[in-house]
């Protein structure tokens, strides 16, 4: 008989660097090779399927003996392949429950060094798509803000009260195009304002929010959190930055890349979203302490599941003057630099007209399994 475990006890597993399973997913090729789980194997399988000689000699092989875990996109076509695996002898054999949809929602924590005994910030990994989202608060003021928050708040909720501190304002660094942002819905939970950079009023959202102008600031304790247009990415986007600790950059500069900038304006205005980002890097970003710890909106995931700058739990920053080091784009001229970008334009996210309409307001999802089916996928937001 098969058993089942959670996405949590196959990512300890991963993280301890147990070897002693082989991971077998039952998805179609083409959804296997654009995203997957770190270690897992294809055997595409389907839902009425029997499990032939071939394939059953194939699996096998790849087990050596080792524990069989089985995966798919929501959980239905890997337990009927494990079900196979067990009536034609097979042991050992577990089915991650949920799927995909489960390694989607899973998130991991690293915390931010600061200078300051009194600040904290707490970078929330998700793990499977490598969006990430932050808690900067004070301890001496019990008050805390949430940047970039997705659509499971009970995280932000949870870990504020874990640090004694109180959620006082909900900031989006801007209109996301590969996940559901969870802005609105925090705020309106706790009842306290939900902000973005003041040029979002010129994108006809269907809601109400408390705009932020540049230089703006708000502060947590003793620390001022100001608010930096660096348009580029999307027209309304703005970076934070948090005292002389750290700016989260939201998509306008990553690790090791920048955001691409056709999502909002199209493949025919994408040059004009490129010179948007140059000026936002050159006349804004980079003219920053370079001390300050650069805090991107998202990780690169590769599409066989690892981090290109870190690993899950593994904190994802770098001081801005190491960024800007490696980062090539930055030394271009402009010419070039919107020449690179409007040319090298990577594969878009999965349903990101859908998920920007809903972010946008003039669209909803209608349920949670909706809203998880947008997001499958990787979140593919640099250049």
């Amino acid at each position: 008989m098969f058993r089942k475990i959670t996405a949590r006890e196959l990512a300890d597993r991963q993280d301890t660097g147990t070897e002693d399973y082989t991971l077998i997913d039952t998805r179609p090729e083409d959804s296997y090779g654009s995203w997957r789980v770190e270690g897992a194997v294809n055997v595409p399988f389907g839902p009425a399927e029997v499990l032939d000689e071939d394939k059953s000699g194939e699996i096998d092989a790849l087990a050596g003996g080792t524990e069989i875990l089985t995966i798919c996109g929501k959980g239905a076509t890997s337990t009927r392949l494990a079900s196979e695996l067990d009536a034609n002898g097979f042991e050992d054999i577990a089915v991650l429950t949920d799927g995909m949809r489960a390694w989607n929602a899973l998130y991991e924590t690293a915390e931010v060094e600061t200078t300051s005994e009194d600040l904290f910030i707490t970078q929330f990994q998700r793990r499977a798509k490598g969006c990430l989202s932050y808690l900067v608060g004070s301890h001496s003021a019990s008050e805390a803000v949430v940047v970039d928050p997705t659509r499971h708040t009970d995280q932000y909720i949870t870990t504020a009260a874990e640090h004694g501190v109180e959620i006082t304002h909900v900031l989006d660094t801007h209109v996301h195009a590969d996940h559901l942002s969870g802005g609105r819905d925090l705020a309106a939970r706790l009842g306290v304002p939900y902000h973005l950079g003041e040029r979002a009023t010129e994108r006809d959202l269907g809601y109400e929010f408390t705009p932020l102008a540049d230089g703006e600031t708000i502060a947590v304790g003793d620390v001022e959190i100001e608010t930096l247009f660096a348009p580029g990415h999307t027209s309304e986007t703005a970076a934070y930055r948090v005292g002389e600790e750290a700016v989260l950059t939201g998509d306008s500069l990553f690790l090791d890349s920048v955001g691409r900038t056709e999502l909002e304006f199209g493949e025919d205005e994408a040059e004009q979203g490129a010179r948007m980002q140059y000026e936002a890097l050159h006349g804004t970003l980079l003219e920053l302490p370079k001390e300050l710890t650069v805090l991107p909106g998202h990780v690169t995931v590769n599409a066989d599941g690892t981090y290109a700058n870190a690993s899950p739990g593994e904190l994802v920053g770098a001081p801005l003057g190491e960024v800007h080091e490696r980062l090539d784009l930055a030394d271009l001229a402009e010419e070039e630099f919107v020449e690179r970008m409007v040319e090298n334009v990577p594969e878009k996210p999965d349903n990101y007209e859908t998920v920007i309409a809903i972010n946008r307001g003039t669209e909803s999802a209608e349920n949670t399994a909706e809203a998880t089916t947008l997001e499958t996928g990787a979140n593919n937001c640099a250049a």
